[in-house]
């Protein structure tokens, strides 16, 4: 089974997702990729999916960084990944916090905006009046 990926930034890898699936059918014996970094998002997402694979007895091999991830070599760099895993989840987490706190020194809401329900009456009125924000559909 050969999968090509071209776009890079996806939110949603659909081939990727199959071919993970092949992997929980036992379709495949290794993953192949070009780079690490073509696989996935975050150092954490890698590693959680080299877990996966493992598991499921389906080898990780990286052409570019000449990395096989079933070899003993390979598996001690798989723990050096879990490494840089856990303290790019820190990071992002101090970050989100530094962000939060910039935010409310200057105060911004956090949180959701206020919704329609809370502004119910005045929305039943200005609907009485036929004050509309949005043009009905074919108006």
């Amino acid at each position: 089974m050969q999968v090509k990926e071209v776009g890079s930034g996806v939110v949603q890898r659909e081939l990727r997702e199959k071919l993970l699936d092949a992997a929980r059918r036992r379709e495949i014996d290794v993953v192949l990729v070009w780079r690490l970094d073509r696989w996935g998002p975050s150092v954490a997402d890698l590693f959680a999916t080299v877990q996966a694979l493992d598991h499921l007895g389906v080898g990780f091999v990286s052409l570019t960084e000449a990395l096989d991830l079933a070899t003993p070599a390979g598996r001690a760099m798989a723990a050096l990944l879990a490494v840089f895993a856990e303290f790019e989840r820190e990071i992002l987490q101090e970050r989100v916090r530094a962000g939060l706190a910039h935010a409310r020194q200057n105060g911004q809401g956090l949180g959701r905006p206020m919704t329609a329900g809370l502004h119910s009456a005045e929305i039943r009125k200005l609907h009485r009046a036929g004050v509309a924000k949005a043009k009905s559909p074919g108006g």
